[in-house]
């Protein structure tokens, strides 16, 4: 029986609330808080479980300092913006409660996110006695721990890894991304990198694709190779890789309004002038775009996201995937949200069971792979998000 603070009320902090609630064994106590609290209390209405809402601006230190010694959780799941994660870990380690989140961070004024910011706390998270799980969403989070699986299941040798993130879903908007524009928008126009051989490649924004055919029915689509942060973390702690790379797909017609939109200069995260005021056209745009929260009732089709691996088992090569698929539809009948929020907040609940039941326990800050993957994998099943596996 625990206390937990959720920090985020988007889609993902929706999901995240309503796969806690069904788990009242273990998440006695909830507490959902956002600098919107209208957004919580909406969330806390769909729950037959009652919860309590708070307001906070997880930019202020002192302000979240406050409410966790007011709540006095256990854990907290940070669900809010990557830029926030540090000022939450920040508000842990002074508090001295486990952290938890699915993204890592990056820094408002550069469109450039890697674990080193988050790396550097596991001295003073050790030293505090507490646990700071990085990246349990699905990619990075489930992803990690697919690897982790193959690792102690299916091979002896890791060589190479193809993350293939697949949203087969429409929802009938113009243009609208599936999770915050303006965090979507940062990855997909940074350039690409993946790793080879002990070093890192750097290519041009969508400029490397191939076709892959995915299961089940979903066919063959383009895929464009991205730089993701789960990367970063299995080359360091699955031994051996010599090739990691992260696939996703796009649609054409959201790629032909992604490149006016850069064309004209409204990605931009640069500060412009308007009107004797400072403007971010990114963030302007943002507030044009449709809120991913409200696509859930409109987006139909499914997500497949897994991994692709070769490597050698017992002297012979061996290639692997394994994968999930998530159902939009069945996702919003749920918990009110499509299958991008769902397949990320399902996770964060599973992460947070794992620290809370005692199953994944460290002083530090630690990545998914680096724990036992039996337990998570067992939950995803139970969760909502079984996995296959296909020798090929």
């Amino acid at each position: 029986m625990a206390r937990i603070l959720i920090i985020g009320a988007g889609g993902v902090g929706q999901v995240v609330t309503h796969k806690c609630a069904q788990v009242p064994e273990v998440f006695s106590e909830i507490c959902l808080a956002s600098r919107t609290i209208d957004k919580c209390n909406k969330i806390a209405a769909q729950l037959a479980m009652p919860i309590e809402t708070a307001q906070v601006d997880a930019d202020n230190v002192p302000s979240l300092v406050k409410l966790i010694r007011s709540f006095r959780p256990e854990l907290v799941i940070n669900v809010a913006l990557p830029y926030q994660d540090l000022h939450i870990m920040d508000a842990c380690l002074e508090t001295g409660v486990h952290y938890l989140d699915t993204a890592n961070y990056e820094p408002v004024d550069e469109a450039r996110f890697c674990y080193k910011w988050q790396w550097d706390y596991h001295e003073r998270f050790k030293e505090r006695g507490i646990m700071a799980l990085l990246g349990s969403g699905f990619d990075p989070g489930v992803t990690n721990v697919f690897c982790a699986w193959a690792q102690k299941k299916h091979f002896d040798e890791i060589y190479d890894i193809d993350i293939i993130d697949c949203n087969a879903g429409e929802h009938g908007q113009p243009f609208a991304t599936n999770f915050n524009p303006e965090i979507n928008i940062r990855e997909v126009t940074a350039k690409g990198r993946y790793y080879e051989n002990g070093h890192w490649v750097e290519t041009e924004p969508l400029s490397v694709f191939r076709e892959f055919d995915f299961p089940e029915g979903i066919g063959s689509k383009k895929i464009y190779l991205l730089f993701h942060e789960e990367l970063e973390s299995l080359v360091k702690h699955i031994k051996g890789i010599r090739q990691a790379r992260f696939w996703m797909t796009f649609s054409e017609n959201y790629l032909k309004h992604l490149e006016v939109l850069q064309n004209v200069g409204m990605t931009r995260i640069d500060p412009v002038d308007y009107n004797g005021q400072k403007i971010i056209p990114l963030q302007f745009l943002k507030a044009l775009l449709p809120d991913p929260a409200s696509l859930g009732p409109l987006t139909r089709g499914r997500t497949c996201i897994g991994c692709l691996i070769d490597g050698i088992r017992d002297g012979k090569k061996k290639r692997y995937y394994i994968y999930n698929i998530c159902d939009h539809q069945k996702a919003y009948e749920e918990v009110g949200a499509q299958a991008v929020s769902y397949t990320t907040g399902v996770p964060a609940m599973i992460g947070a069971l794992m620290i809370l039941t005692g199953k994944w326990q460290g002083k530090g800050v630690f990545n998914m792979e680096e724990f036992d993957p039996d337990p998570f994998m067992e939950k995803l099943n139970k969760h909502g998000l079984p996995w296959t596996e296909v020798i090929l």
